[in-house]
């Protein structure tokens, strides 16, 4: 098994992204969706939805990095990280997003990481530059992958 440090290119702090059970991936933008996109059987009528960025602000004005402040709903988030390797990964949200009441689906990840999907409930959360919101980790082959 190749080390977590090969699968992933564009690591910000590999020290604080990479441990012994995955790398930490962190999020370059969060878009919402403007308007639908289209999904058919022959995927002769298949469309891309459309995406608008969601604004930035800074706490402070000194302030190096922005926020993302997202009112409950649905978004797509970006990574700033691309993954490299041969063999499939498994893709989840970090416990410190979930318990403040985001999510996002897990996911086999095969030959690259997609726009994944955000779910915000509640008051909805702040989401700084480059935070850590996702964990990709080795895939546990199941009898189906094997």
């Amino acid at each position: 098994m190749p080390e977590l440090t090969d699968v992933v290119d564009g690591l910000l702090h590999p020290e604080t992204q990479v441990d012994e059970r995955g790398v930490d991936l962190t999020v370059a933008a969060i878009h919402e969706v403007a308007s639908p996109g289209r999904v058919d059987f022959g995927g002769d009528e298949l469309a891309e939805a459309d995406l608008e960025p969601c604004e930035l602000t800074r706490r402070n004005p000194d302030d190096e990095y922005q926020w993302w402040h997202l009112d409950a709903g649905q978004y797509v988030v970006q990574y700033n990280e691309f993954f490299v390797g041969e063999d499939p990964m498994h893709l989840q949200a970090r416990n410190k997003v979930l318990a403040r009441g985001a999510s996002h689906p897990s996911l086999r990840v095969d030959d690259h990481l997609p726009l994944v999907p955000l779910s915000v409930g509640g008051e909805g959360i702040m989401i700084k530059e480059n935070a850590r919101v996702s964990t990709l980790r080795p895939l546990v082959p199941g009898p189906a992958d094997a």
